[in-house]
């Protein structure tokens, strides 16, 4: 007789996956690949890059699994992992721009571009594109709120305790963040 994986606890789980099982690690994708993708491409905009972030995260939550503490919800600790290459994805760019702006006109091939990737580009959503782009335009302490709260649906303890804050500080966050996005979508800003 199999167990069922689909009953298991997160933390069941992470248990089975030290006593060597690995089709745990399948189980973990299938509950949380989503909304990982969903708080990336939040974040950076791109599908493409996304998934790659995706897998990035994935890859250091499983060989980081066994300092996971059973007791708390996998979500939020997995959660937190792509929040933090979110993070490290943005410093790169950052450097990337810095240095493609330093290099001279004939290595400029070289460089990654920062325009928007064409699958971005070919989607004929204006109206999803325009609310990407005012997301985008937010500073990142108020498009995570914004992304974990409203796309995500976590509750703002969740926030909260993913972003290291108070929740007063979530509210607060939320609270600007979504008076920017209206100012932006409404031309009042950017």
């Amino acid at each position: 007789m199999s167990l069922d994986l689909s009953q298991c606890s997160d933390g069941e789980l992470a248990a089975l996956a030290d006593a060597g099982r690995q089709d745990v690690y399948r189980e973990f994708l299938a509950r949380y690949k989503a909304p990982v993708f969903r708080l990336i491409r939040g974040h950076v905009g791109d599908a493409d890059e996304a998934m790659d972030l995706t897998q990035e995260s994935f890859v250091a939550g499983f060989a980081a699994l066994p300092r996971y503490d059973r007791e708390r919800p996998f979500r939020l600790w997995i959660l937190r992992i792509a929040l933090n290459k979110c993070r490290d994805w943005a410093r790169r760019r950052a450097v990337r721009a810095f240095f493609a702006r330093a290099l001279p006109l004939d290595s400029a091939h070289d460089v990654a571009i920062d325009a928007p990737a064409p699958d971005v580009e070919a989607e004929n959503r204006a109206e999803l594109a325009r609310v990407r782009a005012a997301m985008a335009a937010l500073p990142h302490n108020l498009r995570e709120v914004l992304v974990l709260r409203g796309v995500e649906d976590l509750s703002q303890a969740e926030t909260a305790a993913l972003l290291a804050v108070s929740e007063k500080t979530v509210e607060t966050r939320l609270y600007r963040a979504r008076g920017r996005l209206r100012a932006l979508l409404e031309g009042g800003e950017g």
